[in-house]
C-alpha cells in the first residue's frame, strides 16, 4: 500500500486559464516542495497530468497550445440538429454531442500515448462526473487519454466516455476544484478560477452561462467552505487577471504562467505556514 501523501495540489476547472499551474508549480519547485499528489479536474486535468509526466514548464506550455485550442472543438456531427429537431425519429439519447470528438481524441494521443495513470512520475488523480447519478467520480488508474477525454466532456459539447460501466462526464459538473479528493494528504494547495459571468445578457447562451457561472461558483466555494470545516490543512490560490481571458485564448497562455507565478509567489508565507508541520516538507 502506497505511504498517503504528504503534499497535494489540486488544479480546477477553468478552461485556458488552469494554466496558471505550470507557474505555480514552477515556484514551488524553486522553493524545493514539489508535490507527491496531483488532482486534476477538467481543463486542470490536462494541465496536471503534462506535470505529473515530469514536464518542464516552458515544454508542457508547448505541448498545452495543441490540447487547448478552439479547433478541436470545431468538427460538428452532421445528425445532431436533426436530433435537436426530431429526437424520436433520430433517437435522441444520452450520449448527444454537438461535436465530434476525434480532433481532441488526436491531440490527447500525441500527447500522452498509451500511458496508463498509475504509470506517471507523479500520482495523480483525475476526476470526472457520473453522467447518470451526478456523483463525482476519482479516476486512478487505467488509460490516461480516456480519463482525461472524460473529465473535459463538457455535457451537450462532447459525448460522456464510458469507464468501467460508467458513462463519465466533465469533472466540473460535480465539483469544479475537487480538493475532497486529496484528503488523504497531508496538506493542500488549490488552485482555481470563478466561473466569469457575461457582461451583458443579449441571447439565449448569455442567460445559460450566467445560470451555470453562478451554479458554478456557488458549489466550489461550498465545496471549500465544506473542506476547512472538516479540518483540512487546505490554501486555495485564485491568481488574479488583469484582462478577461477566453476559455480558448492560447495565446494568453504565457500571460497566465507568469500570474500564477506571481500568485504562488505572492503566497509563499502561507505556504509554508501550510507546510509547517508536514514531515520532510517544513521550510524555513
Amino acid at each position: 500500500m502506497k505511504p498517503a501523501p504528504r503534499f497535494a495540489i489540486v488544479l480546477g476547472s477553468g478552461g485556458v486559464r488552469s494554466i496558471a499551474a505550470l507557474g505555480m508549480v514552477e515556484v514551488l519547485s524553486r522553493e524545493g516542495l514539489a508535490p507527491d499528489l496531483i488532482v486534476g479536474c477538467s481543463a486542470g486535468a490536462m494541465f496536471g497530468a503534462l506535470i505529473a509526466a515530469g514536464h518542464s514548464a516552458d515544454e508542457a506550455v508547448r505541448v498545452a497550445t495543441t490540447l487547448w485550442s478552439a479547433d478541436v472543438t470545431r468538427k460538428r456531427r452532421w445528425l445532431a440538429v436533426p436530433q435537436m429537431l426530431w429526437p424520436r425519429l433520430t433517437r435522441f439519447d444520452a450520449d448527444f454531442a454537438l461535436r465530434d470528438d476525434s480532433p481532441v481524441m488526436q491531440r490527447l494521443e500525441q500527447a500522452f500515448g498509451d500511458v496508463h495513470i498509475e504509470d506517471l512520475r507523479t500520482t495523480l488523480r483525475v476526476t470526472a462526473t457520473d453522467a447518470a447519478s451526478g456523483e463525482r467520480v476519482v479516476l486512478r488508474e487505467g488509460n490516461l487519454v480516456q480519463a482525461l477525454r472524460a473529465s473535459i466532456a463538457l455535457p451537450f459539447m462532447f459525448a460522456p466516455v464510458p469507464i468501467n460501466g460508467r458513462r463519465l462526464v466533465d469533472g466540473f459538473v460535480s465539483d469544479p476544484l475537487p480538493v475532497s479528493a486529496a484528503t488523504d494528504a497531508q496538506a493542500v494547495l488549490a488552485l482555481g478560477f470563478d466561473s466569469p459571468m457575461p457582461r451583458r445578457i443579449d441571447g439565449p447562451s448569455r442567460l445559460l452561462a450566467q445560470v451555470t457561472s453562478a451554479l458554478t461558483n456557488n458549489l466550489m466555494q461550498a465545496r471549500l467552505a465544506h473542506a476547512g470545516e472538516g479540518g483540512m490543512r487546505l490554501l486555495s490560490i485564485v491568481p488574479r487577471l488583469e484582462r478577461r481571458v477566453g476559455l480558448f485564448d492560447t495565446q494568453a497562455m504565457p500571460y497566465l504562467v507568469d500570474a500564477g507565478r506571481r500568485a504562488t509567489q505572492a503566497h509563499l508565507p502561507a505556504i509554508r505556514a501550510l507546510l509547517h508541520r508536514v514531515p520532510q516538507l517544513a521550510v524555513a
